[in-house]
């Protein structure tokens, strides 16, 4: 069974409740229906239910079982805004401030506020918004994971080559977020990475730290941070099998691992890859994408206190439904 199958049917095993702000793109109502239709998640849409119910007529679309929910209506909306107030009261947020910011047309604060007190299990965005306001929204109402300051990312790389990773799968971190996240930051996607590895495949991570060294066998700045991240990581989650330093061919090739890692737990086995920074990791996941021709899955976003994740403004209704799918199955957890 393909992993977006597999992750399908995890999410209508538990229906959770997702919310998407962007009403104003049609893709959106396309894919509320198609979500609804397959039982994965029961979807609330925002913005003016009026609207909403006209657009989705003109382009044939049913959205019986979608919510509705206009922000600037909402009987939540008081209780919303003191929660924000308090929230963000050492930058000085006024009532007024909030209501403005909670109301406003892109519906992304309003969207994160229902996460955050739980009358959402999750919130995909960024069909029209870009990664930036999604996440600066989402970590201003969503907030971090408890123990967790980084906000990161990871990518479901389906290889064609089933001897690697988990029956080909491998999880490659940080992608799309972090230009160049210090050991502490770097120990944290790790962490993320491997929980989600877990909550996925249903396997235990093997987490590879990589570097162009392996167990030292260079010596520079980099690979320092990258030890450092390990051992810090390891004192966030000791439960964690995870090595490194490690050069990628010795992460993922058992002839390479035993010779370079005698004795590893993850060398030449490893479904995790935490790259140093995110010039390597964004590289990495396109070469193996193009020229391996591997299918990437994601970007996946991690690290905040409830699911919220964030679309490519050039996503298809089938990218978002897949997305939602994962946010879903992110939810349960």
């Amino acid at each position: 069974m393909h992993l977006i199958d597999q992750i399908k049917a995890k999410a209508k095993s538990n229906l959770r409740t997702i919310v998407l702000p962007e009403s104003y793109d049609e893709r959106m109502l396309y894919a509320a229906q198609k979500i609804t239709e397959q039982g994965l998640a029961k979807i609330i849409i925002l913005g003016d239910p009026a609207v909403i119910q006209a657009a989705a007529t003109a382009m044939g679309v049913s959205l019986t079982g979608v919510e509705l929910l206009e922000p600037k209506s909402s009987p939540k909306l008081r209780e919303y805004v003191d929660a924000f107030v308090e929230l963000r009261k050492a930058k000085g947020m006024t009532p007024d401030q909030a209501e403005k910011i909670l109301t406003s047309p892109d519906n992304l604060y309003y969207a994160g506020m229902m996460v955050r007190r739980g009358d959402a299990a999750g919130q995909v965005a960024g069909a029209t918004g870009t990664t930036g306001n999604v996440l600066k929204a989402a970590f201003q109402t969503v907030g971090p994971a408890p123990g967790i300051k980084t906000v990161s990312s990871y990518f479901f790389m389906i290889t064609k080559n089933p001897a690697f990773g988990e029956k080909g799968i491998i999880l490659f971190a940080d992608c799309a977020v972090n230009p160049n996240p210090d050991a502490q930051a770097l120990a944290e996607i790790a962490v993320a990475t491997a929980r989600n590895c877990k909550a996925f495949l249903d396997v235990e991570a093997r987490v590879a730290m990589l570097s162009f060294s392996t167990r030292g066998s260079s010596s520079h700045p980099d690979i320092n941070k990258v030890t450092q991240a390990m051992a810090i990581a390891r004192r966030i989650d000791p439960t964690i099998i995870m090595d490194g330093e490690l050069q990628a061919d010795a992460a993922l090739l058992p002839s390479v691992g035993d010779k370079k890692a005698p004795g590893s737990p993850v060398a030449g086995k490893a479904n995790v890859l935490i790259f140093p920074d995110l010039d390597a990791a964004n590289i990495g996941y396109k070469l193996v994408e193009r020229v391996a021709g591997a299918e990437a899955v994601g970007p996946i976003i991690q690290g905040l206190a409830k699911p919220v994740n964030d679309l490519s403004r050039g996503c298809s209704v089938e990218d978002i439904v897949n997305v939602t799918a994962i946010t879903a199955v992110q939810a349960q957890g």
